[in-house]
């Protein structure tokens, strides 16, 4: 229907309302983190390009400002003799990568990641970010689970996410055309086989129609699928939940990673973690006997996992993390100390409580190199896309980097005059399913996952507070950190019980569906996917699920 009139089709929004036109914009971006707001930073300094913002919450209120991990890139390439940096190249930061995804990434897409990463880093700082440096003003690099070494930068210790956010949020102010903030993105508008922007809901109420000749969807992750997640309230897997019900391309989102060392026993907002960077200066994992069972620097499924098994072994909700052993500690991690302080607990002398939580979605939109997805004029990055970067499990602190260089490539590809997908990186099995690349990684397509169900007049929604609670301790129970065919049929039966008026519980219901759909198809474990009931990788799923 034209805009400016009439209301919108309830049985699939579940709004009635005018519709109002804004300004038609090149470009908008749903979405306020690293993704995001890189696009929009970059992409609003060209003459006359009208770009747009819109953000669920504040502008700073994303995923980002949480993260306390930093960003992986080779910024000091160096020969295998270098005491300070031995032998970091982007080779071997590819090959970390290849490793933690075990066997999914797709190595087009890593390499991007790794040549690229390092120019996005110095632009960001040249922007302002101020990054943790040492006694002689170098960039201070820190290692972290599956690196090979140093390699990470940090700010403030562990207060990364909230640097970068800031940077952009000040960069994307200054340039944007235009920001809304408290705006809910209700799904696509789709004309034509084109996306041509989103419906949203503005803070009054009113249904709105953001139209644009291109809309990148950057709208993080879904951590809230789970009772126990690092993720803040509005990680809510919105921009997925909308690419699902327009039938675009999603994989890989039976992969979901769990941070081993969140803080245990804390309710209020996102569960605080400990950063991998402790671990990498020394911290060790220890039982409620003391012993330390499992290899710190392994890749974080590896870790979860083990602490998952102890858990259960010992009949216990948490581990222990000891940090005695970390130089420097409240100087190096002053944001950490701050909790640990806060717990009335000593770091030279106690240890902290810690135990899995749902951290980041591996998969999402599938696009190909630039970002662009399946349908023309959409295009996905960050935490909310399907790069094929991540695999089976993402390495540490390559999440900041891979919203930096993929939301400026997206930007960049729209400005150049892209239309339309390439055949190029995790999307091109899907556009050219008859070609054969040595060393791709093949895909499988999944019925569609039962998607959301619209209350009928008759019947009225669930409460979305009582439901995300029902749907959370189902995907919590069964499907966690090791799921099974048993465990996910049971979380199949909670979702089918739920009735989901618009919004985001809907949204939640359809990325649950989506994910234990993956989950039960990959007879394997593998990553950030536990099977108990398959234990052991096997080369027979060497491939990504596409829904």
């Amino acid at each position: 229907m034209e805009p400016g009139g009439g209301c919108l089709d309830t049985a699939h929004h579940g709004y009635c309302a005018p519709l109002t036109p804004e300004p038609h914009l090149d470009l908008l971006v749903v979405g306020s983190g690293v993704a995001g707001l890189s696009a929009a930073a970059r992409g609003a300094t060209e003459p006359g390009v009208r770009i747009g913002v819109l953000s669920k919450g504040a502008l700073s209120d994303s995923a980002t400002q949480w993260a306390q991990g930093g960003v992986a890139a080779v910024l000091h390439p160096a020969p295998a003799d270098d005491v300070r940096h031995p032998g970091d190249s982007v080779a071997l930061h590819a090959a970390d990568t290849l490793r933690a995804g075990a066997g999914l990434c797709d190595r087009a897409a890593v390499e991007v990641l790794v040549t690229e990463g390092p120019a996005r880093v110095r632009e960001l700082a040249a922007l302002g970010a101020d990054f943790d440096r040492d006694d002689q003003g170098a960039w201070q690099l820190a290692r972290e689970g599956g690196h090979s070494v140093a390699r990470v930068v940090h700010a403030g210790g562990a207060a990364t996410g909230a640097e970068v956010e800031r940077t952009l949020v000040e960069a994307a102010r200054s340039t944007a055309t235009r920001i809304w903030e408290g705006w809910f993105a209700i799904d696509l508008i789709i004309e034509a086989g084109r996306c041509r922007g989103v419906t949203a809901l503005d803070p009054q109420g009113a249904i709105v129609e953001l139209r644009a000749s291109h809309t990148l969807l950057a709208t993080g992750g879904a951590g809230q699928l789970y009772s126990v997640t690092t993720n803040p309230p509005q990680s809510t897997g919105d921009g997925l939940a909308m690419a699902l019900r327009a039938g675009v391309a999603a994989a890989d989102v039976e992969f979901v990673q769990f941070h081993p060392t969140a803080l245990h026993g804390s309710t209020a907002g996102p569960r605080p973690l400990f950063s991998e960077a402790l671990r990498g200066e020394g911290a060790l994992l220890r039982d409620y006997g003391g012993h330390r069972f499992v290899d710190e620097l392994q890749p974080r499924d590896v870790v979860a996992a083990a602490v998952a098994a102890r858990m259960r072994e010992d009949v216990v909700d948490h581990v222990w993390l000891d940090v005695s052993g970390v130089d420097h500690f409240e100087a190096r991690f002053p944001t950490l100390a701050t909790i640990v302080r806060d717990l009335g607990l000593d770091p030279n002398r106690d240890w902290l409580p810690v135990a899995p939580a749902a951290h980041y979605l591996c998969g999402g939109i599938l696009t190909d190199l630039d970002g662009a997805t399946a349908l023309p004029g959409l295009w996905a990055a960050g935490e909310a896309a399907c790069t094929g970067v991540h695999g089976a499990n993402r390495l540490a602190s390559n999440s900041l980097l891979e919203g930096m260089v993929f939301g400026a490539r997206a930007v960049e590809a729209v400005l150049s005059g892209k239309e339309s997908p390439a055949a190029s990186g995790a999307l091109r099995p899907i556009l050219e399913p008859g070609a054969s690349v040595p060393g791709e990684i093949g895909v499988q397509e999944l019925s569609t996952a039962p998607r959301a169900r619209r209350p009928a007049a008759e019947q009225p929604a669930t409460d979305p507070v009582k439901g995300r609670e029902m749907l959370q301790r189902a995907m919590t129970q069964g499907a966690g950190v090791v799921r099974t065919a048993e465990s996910l049929a049971e979380v199949r039966e909670e979702l089918a019980r739920l009735i989901p008026g618009p919004g985001e519980l809907a949204n939640l219901v359809d990325v649950a569906g989506a994910v234990v759909a993956a989950a039960t198809a990959r007879e394997e474990s593998r990553g950030g996917h536990r099977r108990g009931d398959f234990p052991a990788t096997s080369e027979a799923f060497s491939h990504r699920f596409v829904q």
